[in-house]
């Protein structure tokens, strides 16, 4: 699939705003000079090429990139994201990774095997077990009782300990700068391969609900001109369809453990912007509707 993207994206780490604060400090030289490296800066931020993506099956070389994301996901919330990333990469049969396609030799990439985005599902019934699973749920129910009614946190911990209607937790990362229109083949082929790991009786195969954790922000100050007060945003854009389709969910902020080196510090037309979660649980049989919307907002 062929996308423009920006090559800045790539490092996603580091924050335009920061590269230019960092491009100024300039102990030996003179403010002429940070000035020029500054606008040099800004300039290669808003250069765009034209990178082709491709959908590759998990491999064990892709740990690295795919626990990055996890990271970017949970910050610095109590996840073992090794572990989680392990799991990732022995179910391989479900999931793919997302890479630049057809690197040239001498290209300026370092790695030309970087993970652009991964896909997958963990089925959390099937491994409740498991350390990062049992993590998972603390973090999640943790935060429900927090942000959520007593009744909601009982009914999200009596859904995700019910081992006759499994919960797969849906995992959709990828760099901020990939444009969405690669998530709709992704969603796609994993659709394909959950219901031919169910055929086939693997592991994973089998999902009464979908439960995921999206990044969203939301304006740091309300304007009360606008009645409702200020909207999440969904970093995945998409994944507001997952919201719109769910029967239950929730957000809590994640403020205080972002840092720039995991997700940035964000503003939009100089609004300042706070990071949260947003934790959707989605019936497995609202999942037709939900590729239906993809289909009709991300085809080109």
């Amino acid at each position: 699939m062929a996308s423009s993207a920006k090559r800045r994206a790539v490092g996603l780490a580091e924050n335009p705003e920061e590269s230019d604060h960092s491009s100024d400090e300039n102990p030996e030289g003179d403010d002429d000079s940070g000035e020029e490296d500054s606008e040099a800066s800004e300039e290669e931020v808003h250069e765009e090429v034209m990178v082709d993506f491709e959908a590759h099956t998990i491999s064990h070389g892709d740990f690295n990139g795919i626990k990055k994301l996890l990271q970017q996901l949970f910050l610095k919330a109590h996840v073992n994201t090794s572990e989680m990333t392990d799991i990732i990469i022995q179910q391989n049969h479900i999931g793919s990774v997302v890479k630049q396609a057809d690197v040239p030799e001498d290209s300026d990439d370092e790695d030309p095997d970087e993970v652009f985005g991964f896909i997958s599902m963990l089925n959390l019934t099937e491994r409740k077990d498991v350390q990062c699973v049992e993590e998972l749920k603390d973090l999640i129910v943790g935060q429900c009782d927090k942000t959520s009614t007593h009744s909601a946190t009982e009914q999200l911990e009596q859904i995700l300990g019910d081992t006759s209607k499994p919960v797969g937790l849906l995992l959709s990362e990828r760099f901020i700068n990939v444009p969405p229109q690669i998530a709709l083949p992704l969603h796609k082929q994993l659709q394909e391969e959950i219901a031919e790991a169910q055929r086939t009786n693997k592991p994973n195969g089998r999902c009464h609900y979908c439960l995921m954790i999206s990044k969203t922000y939301k304006e740091a100050k309300s304007i009360p001109d606008r009645g409702a007060g200020p909207k999440f945003m969904f970093v995945n854009a998409e994944e507001e369809f997952f919201f719109e389709q769910a029967i239950m969910k929730f957000h809590y902020s994640v403020q205080e453990e972002a840092d720039s080196g995991l997700s940035g510090r964000w503003s939009f037309d100089d609004v300042p912007m706070m990071p949260f979660r947003t934790v959707m649980l989605i019936p497995a049989d609202r999942m037709p509707a939900i590729m239906d919307k993809l289909k009709e907002y991300l085809t080109v």
